[in-house]
C-alpha cells in the first residue's frame, strides 16, 4: 500500500529548532488546532500527516504567522524558535517569514523573471550589497533549488513559462534565496506529476542537510520516503508524534494505526 520507510541506523538526536507548547487556534467560535505540544529537530524533515481538515495546514502556518493574515483566527500558546517567542509583539511577521520560508501547494513564481522571482527576497531584506551580490545569490539559491542547469540560459524569460515541477523548484529556490533556518512545505508535491515528485522528494532530502524541514502531505508514502520524524493530526489534535519509521511500523495510538492501515481518512 505503501513504501516501507527508510530505517536509519543511527538517527542523531539534532537540536530543537521549533517548541510549540500548548498551541490552540481559533477560527471566530471553532476550536481548530487543540492543545498541540510538539518540538521540532534542526535539520530534520518533519511530516504532518493526517485525514483532510484535521489540522495540520493550519498548524504548519501557525509557524511562520501566515494565520495573521486571516483576521478571525486566534493563536495562543508559545511557539519559540530558537527560545525566542514568534508571536512576541517585538517580532515582525515579514523578518520572521524571511526565517521561516514556505512553499506552498500550488507553484506560484511571481509574474517576473525567473532572475527576479529569487532577487524579490533578498532585494527587500538588504542581503545584497550590489549587482555581482544579487547575481551570486540567485546563482546559488537556484543551485540548492536543483534547478539552476534547466534554466541558467534563460534567467530573464517568464517564471511563469517553467513547467509545474520546475516552477515548484524555482519557489523552493525562492524560499531558500533569503537563507531561511526553517523551510514550511504545505503539499508541495500535489500539482505534481510521478517524476516533477520525485524531483522535489529529492531535493527535500538534500534541503534537511542545511535546513530544519517541515512538510503537510497527504500521501503516507511520501511521509515515509522524505521524513525522519512524523507527526499525526485528526480532528485538531496532535495524536502521536515519533521517529517516522516507529509511526508507520509501531504506532502506539489506535487512531494513529486505524489511519496508516487505511480504517479511518
Amino acid at each position: 500500500m505503501y513504501d516501507a520507510p527508510k530505517l536509519e541506523a543511527n538517527v542523531e538526536q539534532n537540536d530543537i529548532k521549533i517548541n510549540a507548547k500548548n498551541v490552540q487556534v481559533y477560527y471566530g467560535a471553532t476550536h481548530a488546532i487543540k492543545d498541540v505540544n510538539i518540538d521540532i529537530e534542526d535539520k530534520t524533515v518533519t511530516a504532518f500527516i493526517g485525514p483532510s481538515g484535521c489540522g495540520k495546514s493550519t498548524f504548519l502556518r501557525c509557524l511562520n504567522r501566515m494565520n495573521d493574515t486571516i483576521d478571525v483566527c486566534r493563536v495562543e500558546g508559545d511557539i519559540l524558535l530558537d527560545g525566542e517567542d514568534i508571536y512576541d509583539k517585538r517580532v515582525d511577521p515579514v523578518q520572521l517569514r524571511a526565517k521561516v520560508g514556505m512553499v506552498f501547494q500550488k507553484p506560484n513564481p511571481f509574474p517576473k523573471s525567473i532572475y527576479d522571482n529569487i532577487a524579490y527576497g533578498p532585494r527587500i531584506h538588504g542581503l545584497a550589497k550590489n549587482k555581482a551580490d544579487l547575481d551570486e545569490i540567485v546563482e546559488k539559491s537556484l543551485r540548492r533549488g536543483a534547478i539552476w542547469n534547466e534554466v541558467k540560459d534563460r534567467l530573464h524569460e517568464p517564471g511563469t513559462g517553467l513547467s509545474g515541477g520546475q516552477q515548484q523548484r524555482l519557489c523552493i529556490a525562492r524560499a531558500v534565496a533569503t537563507e531561511p533556518e526553517v523551510l514550511l512545505m504545505d503539499e508541495p508535491c500535489s500539482a505534481l506529476d510521478p517524476i516533477a515528485t520525485a524531483q522535489v522528494e529529492e531535493l527535500i532530502d538534500e534541503l534537511r542537510g542545511r535546513y530544519s524541514v517541515v512538510i503537510v502531505t497527504h500521501s503516507m508514502q511520501q511521509a515515509a520516503r522524505v521524513s525522519q520524524k512524523t507527526a499525526f493530526f485528526h480532528l485538531g489534535n496532535l495524536v502521536e508524534y515519533d521517529d517516522t519509521a516507529t509511526i508507520f511500523t509501531n504506532p502506539k495510538d489506535e487512531r494513529t494505526e486505524s489511519y496508516i492501515t487505511g480504517r479511518i481518512g
